[in-house]
């Protein structure tokens, strides 16, 4: 029996681990919910029980197989390496621990499968799930034919910068409809009915960190396998799901079926019809990538070298279950239900 903690438990990204975990074959696993003070006490359902979350300790985490830090950056800072000591395997979700020595950005659908070196990484990453989606649908590609370059515009979501952010978008939307003022702590700018591609000097959410988090990510997990995919993350006004368009050249003519066929495959849903179009609401829930093909314009309709994809995925969601295929990746390689 493993013994879990989720560090970060009261946040969005939290909720969706639990569900996650729920839902795998570390169901049977006793689950320890944690975060900072301003959220001990909350109730939380786990299976068929209720728990506490509890607040977060030094000593919270003796006997902890698998700690997935879910809040802030600023809590996995502090807590860590309080976390490694104590044996258990960190798995990074805020992300802040990517540039630390050592440590191993992942993502199981893309890359290789976890080896004996793996346990001696201060951290596992779970790649981001911007990185994930735009690394799965480059590896379906280049099954098919090499890809001389790559170029994507990713649209976030409020729920990237956490409920806060959602609540702001929100209430700036009730307010212009009003005809009052905005709040903007969270964003510093205008979000709604907007987009952007950067936010205001005070801004709590950084978009340009983003940004730089999911090409990181990307190159991690592409390597030198692949060319390296041009990225500009966007700010949405929605409140959640990841959205990309997509271009792609070829490096000769490829038939469109040969290319259906490619993206037909385990963790993509190749949507066919425009009327079905890839969308952050048809994403929410959905396990897969949605993704839609289009030929560049004036093409030959049967082959082409040029490409246009438009993508979606629930961001939470995939986020969640990457965190949890790496520990997966990773139980192979401990004893059941004991700490090294």
């Amino acid at each position: 029996m493993y013994k879990i903690a989720i560090a970060g438990a009261s946040t969005l990204l939290g909720k969706e681990l639990k569900e996650a975990l729920a839902d795998s074959p570390l169901a049977a696993a006793s689950i320890v919910l944690l975060d900072e003070e301003d959220a001990q006490g909350q109730l939380e359902q786990l299976g068929d029980e209720v728990t506490f979350v509890q607040p977060i300790a030094e000593e919270s985490f003796e006997n902890i197989d698998f700690t997935f830090f879910c809040g802030s950056a600023e809590l996995t800072r502090k807590h860590w390496r309080h976390a490694l000591r104590a044996g258990s395997t960190v798995l990074d979700l805020s992300g802040v621990l990517d540039q630390e020595t050592g440590v191993l950005v992942r993502a199981p659908w893309v890359g290789p499968e976890a080896d004996s070196a793996d346990l001696f990484t201060p951290a596992v990453v779970p790649a981001h799930p911007a990185a994930l989606a735009l690394a799965v649908l480059m590896q379906q590609l280049q099954h098919v034919v090499p890809v001389r370059m790559a170029a994507a515009t990713v649209l976030l979501p409020a729920s990237e910068f956490g409920r806060g952010a959602m609540d702001e978008l929100h209430q700036q939307t009730v307010n212009l409809l009003s005809f009052q003022g905005l709040p903007r702590e969270n964003y510093d700018a205008q979000v709604a009915y907007n987009l952007l591609s950067g936010l205001g000097e005070s801004a709590k959410a950084n978009l340009a960190a983003v940004e730089a988090r999911v090409r990181r990510h990307l190159a991690a997990l592409t390597g030198n396998r692949w060319p390296a995919v041009s990225v500009q993350a966007i700010h949405a006004p929605v409140f959640h799901g990841l959205t990309f368009s997509m271009v792609v050249d070829l490096d000769r003519p490829v038939a469109i079926a040969a290319l259906e066929e490619a993206f037909s495959a385990e963790h993509l849903d190749l949507v066919l019809e425009d009327t079905d179009s890839p969308s952050n609401l048809a994403a929410t829930g959905q396990n897969d990538v949605l993704v839609r093909l289009h030929p560049e314009p004036g093409s030959n309709p049967a082959e082409t070298t040029r490409l246009w994809l438009w993508a979606a995925a629930d961001n939470l969601r995939l986020f969640a279950q990457n965190a949890v295929e790496c520990a997966m990746d990773l139980r192979r390689l401990r004893p059941q239900g004991a700490v090294q």
